[in-house]
């Protein structure tokens, strides 16, 4: 992620249009002391030589430096005397794992002044990295100003979102196949983890909106209008990542009630033919019984065909009940 420990890495475009890749951490300073030069400074969260550079060298204040340490802290844009505090909640695939609906989230600040930007982020920001790659291809982004820098980086990291939330809508063809064309019992553990992934997604983006909505409408100083404007675009992707994740959700929802559903009219389907089994059983039970008492003097117990008599008799009087059943709709 950086040079070495202790130095972050950086561009830097100076005042006469020249570029420079990963400066020195003392001369750091002395370039946000020049106004006409823009400094991108990329912090890893995980070095305390770096994190020390926020305090010491930018001089932001010290409840902000702790919210960058925070990895569950909350999603939230601040502004101080002097620059823009913002805390995106970013996503990736959790590939290593092997649960195909497990994601790993992590905070994304960006502290925007006049003339830089810092970036703070711990070991995953694939969205960062495909903005800073952008930059060692091309220049031109750098030549926008910090304000379009951050837009770039807020804008990939949201896009990271459409992926997963795509990936959502074939987990959930395979459960509804799985649940109304051979009804796989088994079904039920990915319902869940369909839904776990859904309401993650939706704990993390409901908060991101109001976010946004401020960087689009809130007038500030170090985002001028024809800038917000690009972050209205970011903002409508977060609206349609939401509105996606709420039908996700009732489909879920839907799926899991069909599931039991399904489990309950299969039970009621074995209920009906134990049921049938009984009642058919009934009167071999009942004149088997009666047939069995200790007496000397039963019916047809001397009779050649008794047997045949009583078996008969007795698959007629199930049949009977059987198809009494069947017409009251018992069965």
């Amino acid at each position: 992620m950086a040079v070495d420990a202790a130095q972050p890495r950086s561009w830097l475009r100076s005042a006469a249009g020249v570029v420079t890749h990963n400066i020195e951490t003392r001369d750091i300073a002395g370039h946000l002391a020049d106004p006409g030069a823009f400094l991108w400074v990329d912090i890893d969260a995980a070095s305390p030589h770096q994190v020390a550079l926020l305090e010491k060298v930018f001089q932001f204040h010290p409840l902000v430096v702790e919210d960058t340490l925070s990895p569950n802290g909350r999603v939230k844009v601040e502004e101080y005397p002097g620059f823009l505090f913002v805390v995106v909640r970013a996503i990736r695939y959790a590939s290593e794992t092997e649960d195909p609906h497990d994601i790993e989230t992590f905070n994304l600040c960006c502290l925007l002044g006049d003339n830089y930007l810092v970036t703070v982020h711990g070991s995953h920001a694939p969205g960062l990295e495909a903005v800073w790659e952008r930059v060692g291809r091309s220049n031109d982004l750098l030549e926008r100003g910090p304000a379009r820098i951050m837009h770039a980086v807020l804008d990939a990291s949201v896009d990271a979102y459409f992926p997963i939330v795509d990936q959502l809508d074939e987990f959930i063809d395979n459960i509804e196949e799985r649940v109304f064309t051979r009804f796989d019992q088994a079904a039920l553990h990915d319902i869940f983890g369909v839904k776990r992934l859904v309401l993650q997604l939706r704990r993390h983006l409901v908060p991101q909106r109001e976010v946004f909505s401020y960087l689009t409408n809130r007038p500030s100083r170090l985002i001028p209008p024809d800038v917000q404007l690009y972050f209205r675009d970011i903002y409508d992707h977060v609206i349609r990542l939401n509105e996606a994740i709420d039908t996700y959700r009732d489909l879920v929802s839907s799926v899991m009630e069909s599931y039991l559903t399904q489990v309950s009219n299969r039970l009621n389907i074995a209920t009906k033919s134990l049921t049938v089994v009984a009642t058919i059983s009934v009167p071999f039970v009942v004149v088997s019984g009666m047939w069995g008492m200790n007496f000397t003097d039963i019916p047809l117990a001397n009779w050649p065909h008794g047997f045949w008599v009583m078996f008969v008799g007795q698959l007629s009087l199930g049949g009977l009940l059987v198809w009494l059943l069947r017409r009251r709709g018992l069965v």
